[in-house]
């Protein structure tokens, strides 16, 4: 019965901080912090850290953070490696990052494995290493790490850490990985590939629909390559409307060279098929993936 109640001041504790009570929550996540427990350390640090219902300070949001993190929760350490290196509610400390994202890395962590070969490509926290920078990229996209997958293709493809020799298709073999789970970023660099017939052959068709699947989650360039499409009429059918709707909504998010193609596009376009193309747009919604 007393663990019960226990368990019922822990909850009403959360449901306080999350209602932005912090003064109840504070008053009963400390006992709990007190007596060791990690989540409530962790929330408690942010408390301080932001300075939710307590005096900022950040001496004593770290040392709720560590004793938390030191308790071996992969979950925590990864939170308190990423506040280290934001550097936002904490200062930020990468060799501190570097530390706890190791340690939650150690433990299968995939996005902490992620952020670790970040931190060994920019060498942050931690001498610049390439080769240990692709074994951690490796190891987290092995473990099917959507944003490890298309770093990977993107090394293999020689845009990102210099030193590891090019091969188109490992770059493409872990583009559409992560393209098949809907990463927006990864859909463009496959669509790119079938555009130029880069490893695979060329299909304007192919470019079309994974340029369309980044497009419909609201990705500028690959609403800006569609419209691009639409105009040429290359694996799909010339619409002059759709052209100036996908341009126009990636110029909407701030792409300047998609304004400038929408606007040379529409020397060529009627009054009535702008206001079409424009009520389009107005009309449109983006579409998340499942999978993310």
């Amino acid at each position: 019965m007393a663990k019960r109640a226990g368990w019922a001041q822990f909850e009403a504790a959360l449901d306080a901080y999350g209602r932005g009570d912090y003064a109840t929550a504070l008053h009963k996540l400390k006992p709990w912090a007190d007596r060791g427990d990690p989540f409530s350390q962790y929330k408690l640090g942010l408390m301080y850290a932001i300075g939710h219902g307590v005096p900022q300070d950040y001496q004593e949001a770290l040392r709720w953070l560590r004793a938390a993190a030191e308790q071996g929760n992969v979950d925590i350490q990864f939170s308190v490696g990423s506040l280290y290196a934001m550097g936002e509610e904490v200062p930020q400390d990468f060799k501190e990052a570097w530390h706890w994202m190791y340690q939650a890395a150690l433990q299968g962590h995939s996005a902490a494995s992620f952020n670790l070969g970040l931190m060994y490509a920019k060498g942050q926290g931690v001498a610049k290493n390439p080769e240990a920078a692709l074994l951690v990229f490796q190891d987290a996209a092995g473990r099917g790490y959507i944003q490890a997958q298309h770093t990977l293709g993107m090394i293999y493809h020689g845009l990102f850490l210099e030193g590891v020799p090019q091969d188109h298709k490992e770059a493409y073999r872990w583009y559409r990985q992560a393209a098949e789970q809907g990463y927006a970023a990864a859909q463009i660099q496959i669509g790119g590939m079938y555009y130029y017939g880069e490893v695979v052959p060329r299909d304007f068709s192919e470019a079309s629909k994974w340029y369309r699947k980044a497009a419909e989650q609201n990705d500028a360039l690959g609403q800006a390559k569609l419209g691009v499409l639409y105009f040429e009429g290359h694996g799909v059918p010339q619409d002059f409307v759709l052209a100036h709707m996908w341009l126009n909504l990636s110029a909407a998010q701030g792409d300047e060279n998609a304004a400038k193609l929408r606007d040379n596009y529409a020397k060529v376009m009627t009054r009535e098929q702008i206001a079409a193309a424009q009520k389009k747009a107005s009309n449109w919604r983006p579409n998340k993936p499942d999978s993310l």
